[in-house]
């Protein structure tokens, strides 16, 4: 008998999710609609944010460069690129010769994506075989907060 009533009691067992499950579930794609969505379709933001990252590394790797190299590394700005260029003997003061980037790119460059800038066109400048600045430089890219600060007497380049 125990076992005849337990079969009908698993028969007429209910499957599936609560209304509160449901409710949960709902509430938490509307949160994640709200906050998060509209983060990831701002490209803008994200390119902006990455050419600052790319223009930082450069600024350092000429910087490096020029310590290794013991010759001076010239920094050229655009509205939207930055160029490195080096001197082709240790004692001259021209730079003239491309400087290949640590991607084997010839000259080492970073180039924004449609829609991003600097705010300002950056002054150009040149980091010695010491790896100090000509000057001390405050790079912007358009629509972020935070700048890239190169440090005149150092080289010292951050954000």
């Amino acid at each position: 008998m125990n076992l005849a009533l337990r079969m009908l009691q698993d028969r007429y067992k209910q499957r599936g999710f609560t209304l509160i499950e449901l409710v949960m579930t709902m509430v938490l794609i509307g949160i994640l609609a709200v906050v998060a969505l509209p983060r990831m379709s701002d490209q803008g933001a994200f390119d902006a944010l990455g050419f600052q990252d790319e223009t930082l590394s450069l600024l350092r790797y000429a910087q490096k460069s020029a310590i290794a190299q013991r010759r001076k590394v010239c920094v050229a700005f655009t509205s939207s690129s930055a160029t490195l260029t080096i001197t082709s003997v240790a004692t001259s003061s021209t730079c003239d010769t491309n400087l290949t980037g640590p991607k084997g790119d010839t000259p080492a460059t970073v180039t924004a994506k449609s829609g991003v800038s600097y705010a300002s066109t950056p002054s150009d400048f040149n980091f010695n075989g010491l790896g100090r600045a000509s000057g001390t430089q405050t790079i912007q890219v358009l629509g972020l907060a935070n700048t890239i600060t190169v440090e005149a007497e150092t080289g010292y380049v951050h954000e």
